[in-house]
């Protein structure tokens, strides 16, 4: 699963030089070029990570299953890296990326065995000669959320809850338009489903999403992402409506926030006797906040509070009365080596209503951790 800190990608080489807004634009099929710049480029990504889970019994290898990046407990791992070309032109684009790492073993567990280590595939062309209006087909990184797996672009070092039970890449076919003044993006897709590259068996699709980003001045960006469809068999008969909001925020050099909220809604399943399951739907539900203070340009810090709510178990199942009832809360701190080489160090504990998190003896309300990462961008 998924989910989204900065704007990631004009061409592929600025994708690791300039820094960016969010996950919406985290993926390179967002700009255009001028024919002078047109060409092929090439760049990649490495993030190492060592994870430490105090909660969990020593011999557990992994944190806990909400989670889907820096996943690997008490060991020297690679979260991601990938090596990616793109071609760039006035009226055509593609992109094609190559991962590897935990990230791509634990959220890319259910697609086919050859596109698992798919960071990226997609090809691009411009509709119109004077207008910013593109149609790309293929597989991309979500536009919904504001952070990505590319933990660089993001504010925190490990995700939010509501980015990690999201999508974090979309496959399908999007149109974009961007206005001339900069201010507004707005995005139409139809899609395989909920973060997934092939089709989920028993579902004949498709799915739609959409995005409006309005950015009144360089100091706001405002972001409405939609999801339409279902991550159920036809004959449960389920359609899934989920909204993504943000906010950023930068009214100064040195203090910034962001403030997300994830709803989503499930229409309760019909049963084995054609029947639906109640009335209604089941639904959940996820607000964050984020705020980073630059203490210069090589170091700031970050931190988070969140809260995620599935009481009926819909993304997160837990087995419990409360279902996932759960928050977070984490501080990083972030060290800029060199302008492509970051280090990050990250506390974090979980704190839920029920005890879903294991323990050394038995099960826990509360898990903390502790992460530090290397990344570097070439």
């Amino acid at each position: 699963m998924k989910s989204k800190a900065y704007l990631f990608l004009t061409t592929a080489w600025s994708a690791f030089t300039l820094p960016a807004l969010a996950q919406t634009a985290a993926d390179s099929t967002v700009s255009t070029v001028s024919s002078a710049q047109a060409g092929i480029t090439f760049a990649g990504y490495v993030e190492a990570y060592y994870s430490h889970d105090f909660t969990a019994p020593k011999t557990n290898q992994e944190r806990p299953g909400f989670l889907y990046n820096h996943k690997r407990n008490r060991e020297v791992n690679v979260n991601l890296a990938f090596l990616k070309g793109a071609y760039t032109s006035e009226r055509i684009r593609a992109n094609l990326a190559i991962e590897v790492g935990t990230y791509a073993q634990y959220n890319y567990a259910a697609e086919q065995p050859l596109l698992r280590n798919i960071f990226e595939a997609n090809a691009g062309v411009k509709l119109s000669k004077t207008k910013d209006l593109w149609l790309d087909a293929g597989i991309f990184t979500s536009h919904i959320g504001f952070e990505s797996a590319i933990s660089k672009d993001c504010w925190t070092l490990t995700r939010s809850i509501l980015a990690e039970n999201s999508p974090y890449y979309l496959s399908g076919a999007k149109l974009t338009y961007n206005t001339a003044n900069g201010k507004w993006t707005l995005l139409g897709s139809m899609l395989n489903g909920w973060q997934r590259i092939a089709r989920l068996p028993g579902y004949s699709g498709p799915s739609l999403s959409t995005q409006v980003q309005y950015k009144p001045n360089a100091n706001l960006v405002l972001n409405w992402s939609t999801f339409m469809g279902s991550d159920r068999p036809d004959s449960l008969k389920q359609t899934r409506f989920f909204n993504n909001f943000y906010a950023i925020i930068n009214p100064n050099k040195k203090v910034s926030a962001i403030l997300g909220f994830d709803i989503g809604s499930d229409r309760k399943p019909v049963g084995a006797d054609g029947r639906r399951v109640g009335s209604g739907n089941y639904l959940w539900y996820s607000p964050v906040a984020i705020v980073r203070y630059s203490l210069s340009d090589a170091v700031k810090l970050a931190g988070r509070v969140e809260y995620y709510d599935d009481k009926n178990g819909v993304i997160i199942t837990t087995g419990m009365p409360n279902g996932f009832k759960t928050w977070g809360y984490s501080l990083n701190v972030d060290y800029f080596i060199l302008p492509n080489a970051l280090f990050r160090v990250e506390g974090k504990v979980c704190d839920s209503q029920d005890a879903i998190f294991e323990a050394k003896s038995s099960l826990s309300k509360t898990n903390t951790s502790l992460t530090t990462s290397l990344a570097v961008s070439f």
